[in-house]
């Protein structure tokens, strides 16, 4: 680099952009002030020209939005022009040998062979045959990205934290986690590896650590802090990157803890390693925490349908993949399908599944059957088949029953009558016994019953595939549903969907969505047999955390339409999880679970969990510059939407009344 700006006698300049976006208001956007000093420096017009063009955009492109908006625009425009400095070089620029060198990543091949090269913009030097001809790519190697974006990132202030977890929670992107520290590991560890003492967890010490260069700096871990004076707070990355960078590497190191947790919890949960992590999602999303949970709950034994969407793209983007496995080796199977048939594909993955799964449990039924099958093996067999459609259950007779055949065929022959036929066979028992024991063996993966999810966003559930959606469900099998609900297409650019309510303006909704949103779990509930929720991470985390373990537990079909804060509302994303909090307040989203299995016991299968609401409606949905922009421009058409809009929630949450009281 230095050798190609001497050698063409490059003018070299810099521009502290970030600095000047937080002085002039526009928080970490600097896209306005580095096209401005494209304009001073190119010279392809005058720079006054340009400067003036440049205000009449920002006056035409944010005026809808409100005036301050538009002047915070025009100071930064102004800032880009004149906050320049060039960089004097020297020289010898023209003939050193000496510049940055290359920070090592990893020698794993994947990386080296395809990664690297795509990262580095040499991507079209790769031959076809560099992809896997299945389609297959390796997951667990967005960890190998380091990509630095953040500006700020936060910092653990251990003797204010109360240890809740919340904050790793909410992390879009997995970048903030909880530890529990032997006294061996806090001996070994770094001299800034501070901890405290674990509370819950005798014997163990506690830590909150932080990943720096794999953060976006988003803040909603701060936001949610509930102690009493905030145990994290945002410092700039490159102060946290000193120490930071080799606390989080030590941290992966720590082993894992034979202490019991309480998985249905939020504490509990955190401590699960997120078998999601560091995708490409925007700063502060909102959909990513909830893929990343359920990663946490059931990712070891999980199998994920994706519709077309955000989650597609943030879930398995070339060259890398934010999916990833555990110590043992076991993660998430990922494939992505087309926005209208999602939901068949996924039911297709569980037919599959749960048809070889019988065929296994035939084969186990044979083998126990066996007179001279050992005894370990019958004793395992048969708690396997009691066990087989349970998760816990069918792990922990998998185990045994895998070991017992392992341990229990292909015994050595020499001498014996059936020696013959054994060294005939490879030296491989032909018994029946044997042979069906290495039935098992070869589909251990069956073992363990899978939890089969399929996820999309609302254009997929509410709109294009709703009807194979709706299809899925009405089988009545064992399936579960993550709805992301952004009330919007997010991905294609934010065009209106049947989930998007009565008001605001969006794309082929330019002048306010005029009719309200599809019920989409009431129209689950009516079948009878679906579980249904509709939750909201960043209004109440234990409500979220009883309708995940209640709808994968539920042996039946299970629909979760999760609230998600979205880019395309208008909002600061680095509150995403606070405006979800007041969606919840304001009777915007109103929370419950529908379980049938409490019907079947006689009891109301419909639980409101959210209170009535303490908030304006209006206020909440002025805070959004989907609705905002509709007040601005047809003031009044907007109070003519948002009136109906407030009715048409209040009707809502009265309905749910009922139901709640029936």
């Amino acid at each position: 680099m230095k050798n190609a700006i001497a050698k063409n006698h490059l003018k070299f300049y810099n521009i502290n952009a970030i600095k000047l976006a937080r002085e002039v208001g526009m928080g970490g956007r600097i896209n306005t002030i580095m096209q401005s000093a494209f304009f001073k420096l190119a010279n392809v017009i005058p720079a006054e020209e340009a400067l003036e063009y440049m205000k009449a955009a920002a006056k035409k492109s944010y005026g809808k939005k409100g005036d301050e908006v538009v002047q915070k625009n025009y100071a930064a425009i102004e800032a880009g022009m004149n906050a320049i400095e060039e960089i004097k070089y020297p020289e010898s620029w023209a003939t050193t040998t000496e510049g940055a060198t290359p920070i090592h990543v990893t020698d794993d091949p994947y990386f080296t062979d395809f990664i690297h090269p795509i990262l580095a913009q040499e991507g079209d030097k790769l031959p076809v045959s560099a992809l896997s001809a299945d389609g297959t790519v390796p997951t667990g190697t967005t960890k190998y990205e380091k990509r630095g974006i953040a500006v700020d990132v936060p910092a653990w202030i251990p003797e204010n934290c109360i240890q809740c977890n919340q904050c790793s929670l909410v992390c879009p992107h997995a970048t903030i986690r909880p530890y529990l520290v032997s006294a061996e590991e806090k001996a070994a560890a770094p001299e800034s590896f501070v901890t405290k003492k674990a509370t819950g967890f005798e014997g163990y010490e506690f830590r909150m650590q932080i990943s720096p260069l794999d953060c976006t700096g988003c803040g909603n871990c701060v936001d949610v802090c509930p102690a009493k004076e905030k145990a994290l707070k945002m410092i700039p990355m490159t102060e946290s990157a000193k120490t930071e960078e080799k606390n989080w590497e030590y941290a992966l190191t720590l082993s894992k803890k034979d202490v019991k947790l309480n998985t249905k919890t939020v504490k509990g949960s955190q401590f699960l390693q997120p078998l999601f992590e560091f995708s490409g999602a925007c700063a502060g999303c909102g959909e990513t925490p909830y893929v990343k949970l359920l990663t946490q709950l059931y990712g070891d034994r999980m199998v994920i349908a994706n519709a077309t969407g955000c989650s597609s793209i943030y879930g398995g983007s070339a060259p890398t993949c934010p999916y990833t496995v555990n110590e043992k080796g076991q993660g998430p199977a990922w494939a992505n399908s087309l926005f209208e048939d999602n939901a068949e594909f996924g039911f297709g993955m569980n037919l599959a599944t749960k048809q070889r799964r019988e065929k296994l449990a035939d084969t186990v039924k044979a083998l126990i059957a066996v007179d001279w099958c050992d005894a370990d093996i019958k004793a395992a067999g048969a708690e396997w088949l009691e066990k087989m459609n349970d998760a816990e259950g069918s792990r922990l007779a998998g185990e045994k029953l895998l070991k017992a055949c392992e341990e229990g065929i292909d015994v050595d022959l020499t001498g014996t009558e059936y020696e013959a036929a054994w060294l005939a066979n490879g030296k491989k028992c032909p018994c029946d016994a044997c042979t069906l024991a290495r039935e098992v063996i070869a589909n251990k993966d069956l073992l363990t019953k899978q939890s089969v999810w399929i996820f999309g966003g609302d254009g997929w559930a509410y709109d294009i595939g709703y009807g194979g959606l709706d299809h899925v469900l009405a089988q009545d099998e064992d399936v579960n549903v993550l709805v992301v609900d952004t009330e919007v297409y997010s991905n294609t650019g934010g065009q209106a969907s049947k989930a998007t309510p009565t008001g605001p303006v969006a794309k082929f909704a330019a002048a306010g969505k005029r009719t309200k949103k599809k019920d989409l779990g009431l129209m689950a509930m009516s079948y009878g047999y679906v579980y249904v929720a509709k939750v909201c991470m960043g209004a109440n985390p234990a409500q979220l955390m009883k309708a995940v373990t209640e709808a994968e537990a539920y042996k039946g079909p299970s629909l979760i339409i999760a609230y998600a804060p979205c880019i395309n509302h208008g909002i600061n994303m680095g509150h995403s999880q606070l405006e979800a909090k007041k969606a919840v307040e304001a009777g915007y989203w109103p929370l419950y679970r529908y379980n049938p299995d409490l019907a079947a016991e006689g009891k109301n299968p419909f639980s409101l969990d959210s209170k009535d609401p303490k908030a304006s409606f209006q206020d909440f949905i002025m805070g959004e510059v989907r609705y905002a922009s509709l007040k601005k421009q047809f003031p009044e058409v907007a109070d003519k939407l948002f009136a109906r809009a407030e009715k048409e929630a209040e009707d809502k949450i009265d309905y749910y009344k009922k139901l709640n009281e029936m």
